[in-house]
């Protein structure tokens, strides 16, 4: 195929779909076959500053449109979102290789988000306290802050998004996304089916680049928010560029998430979520389940944990049965595999060797097994840093203080959970863990939207997580009025030179 009969990825600028007129250009590879799927332009910064002008321009009307009328906008949307799943699942597999079922996934988990901001007039509501001293009243508004942008990773290209602008637009801000150029095929998609339900020109704009595009959202004076989800090192320079020029932000960023499987716990329950948490998604999950702690007894379930790991079926997301598809690109495949020669380097057991399995008819494709590393220590290099792919960490325990002593000692505190039946066990896991999310016999622990995702520590930069009652926070500003009225017939009082109120 020629590049000129290779599809070109638009941008999206005042509520048009256009070509951009950049020079830079990257390729949208399917990871199973390695097909060039499209083209992604790097927008040009006349372009990325066109598309902020424009959301700025919209954002005087769009804040004053009725809090009603932003909400059926997304009603709408969620609508058309169900309606198109299929599609939205099949573009996501192809570009980014999850399973069909696994990207499903990945799209409804946004679609609860747009669901919750569909209620959006539960949500910004002010307060109001009566009569704070004699006929004065005082009651606080949540009013939007103007151009609002989300930078979003590769791993989730149609949840993350759905995280980002759906809230900020339901709060009455406009929006500039730039989504992974590895795969943004999904997320134009979604964009299209935004501008169906009714989000007016401008209040959605979506632009395409690498680090420039980055470093122009964290730099550009009219952006007054940034929400950002991805690695440490890039959320790292988005915070602090952000910050540094006075924009709030807020980083979801890199893990490491352990588990406690306890002796006491349902065993074949326990082993079934490992393995599916482990080595679902090809462990490219930021809540994915790199790391178990064997307490006690529990120890002596590896074997078994690596037999039902084995059966896991290595495929293209398409083919049916498959547990686990490619990971992103050769560099990520490259990276995952010297990872786990590095691990049997320093000194853990290779229980189980995914690489280099044999995938009929997908000779191409960027795949690792699942992989097991047994007598895994801090300090080896698969337990100090994300592999992000289908690699266990197996360490062990003599008892629950002392692994809940090793997961408050790793500096990321995205998520963890205990297995057990004892819920003395759960509630002092809990109590004493310093994660920001914990699931009790859940291994991931993602929320759903009437909560808000709160990763901590290393995880996260910034106060106020995405989606939830905090995502309302991020995206607003609180203005305090204080009123008194006045009978047109009523008396002038005496000068006060005080500030009290009486």
């Amino acid at each position: 195929m020629t590049t000129k009969n290779i599809p070109t990825v638009k941008l999206l600028i005042n509520g048009e779909f256009v070509e951009s007129k950049t020079d830079q250009w990257r390729e949208v590879i399917n990871p199973a076959t390695q097909e060039v799927l499209a083209r992604v332009p790097f927008a040009t910064p006349d372009e990325i500053n066109a598309a902020i002008a424009n959301a700025k321009e919209a954002f005087k009307t769009w804040r004053k449109t009725p809090i009603g009328a932003r909400a059926r906008i997304f009603l709408k949307y969620q609508q058309l979102i169900r309606e198109n799943m299929k599609e939205l699942a099949a573009i996501l597999t192809a570009e980014q290789g999850k399973t069909l079922a696994d990207a499903e996934g990945d799209v409804f988990r946004g679609l609860e988000v747009v669901e919750h901001a569909s209620a959006v007039g539960n949500l910004q509501l002010g307060e109001l306290a009566n009569n704070v001293a004699g006929g004065v009243d005082t009651y606080t508004l949540l009013q939007p802050l103007g151009v609002c942008a989300g930078i979003t990773p590769f791993n989730f290209p149609a949840m993350i998004p759905l995280w980002m602008f759906p809230m900020a637009i339901a709060t009455g801000n406009t929006f500039v996304l730039k989504p992974s150029e590895q795969d943004p095929m999904v997320t134009m998609r979604l964009a299209e089916l935004a501008m169906e339900a009714g989000i007016p020109a401008g209040v959605l704009n979506v632009i395409h680049g690498g680090v420039d595009a980055v470093n122009a959202v964290c730099d550009h004076p009219d952006i007054k928010a940034v929400s950002f989800v991805g690695s440490t090192h890039v959320g790292t320079h988005v915070y602090n560029r952000s910050s540094q020029a006075g924009k709030r932000v807020q980083c979801m960023m890199g893990a490491k998430n352990h588990a406690i499987v306890m002796p006491d716990a349902n065993k074949e329950q326990t082993l079934n979520n490992l393995v599916g948490a482990a080595f679902g998604a090809a462990g490219q999950r930021c809540m994915a389940l790199p790391v178990i702690i064997l307490v006690g007894e529990a120890r002596n379930w590896l074997p078994e944990l690596a037999r039902k790991a084995q059966t896991l079926k290595v495929s293209a997301g398409v083919e049916p049965g498959t547990d686990v598809g490619p990971v992103i690109s050769t560099a990520a495949l490259e990276r995952v595999n010297g990872l786990i020669q590095k691990g049997v380097d320093e000194g853990a057991e290779l229980v189980l060797d995914g690489r280099n399995p044999s995938v009929p008819g997908y000779e191409d494709g960027n795949f690792v097994g699942p992989t097991i590393l047994a007598g895994v220590k801090p300090g080896m290099s698969v337990y100090d840093q994300e592999i992000f792919g289908p690699v266990l960490n197996v360490m062990q325990a003599d008892s629950l203080d002392e692994a809940i002593e090793i997961i408050n000692a790793n500096p990321n505190g995205n998520g963890t959970a205990i297995f057990t039946r004892s819920g003395g066990i759960a509630r002092r896991f809990q109590e004493e863990i310093d994660v920001g999310q914990v699931g009790i016999n859940v291994p991931i622990p993602v929320p759903v939207p009437l909560f808000s995702f709160s990763g901590s520590r290393g995880s996260k930069l910034g106060d106020l997580g995405p989606y939830g009652k905090q995502v309302i926070m991020f995206y607003t500003q609180t203005k305090t009025v204080t009123a008194r009225w006045f009978d047109d017939d009523e008396q002038a009082a005496a000068v006060n030179t005080t500030i009290t109120l009486k």
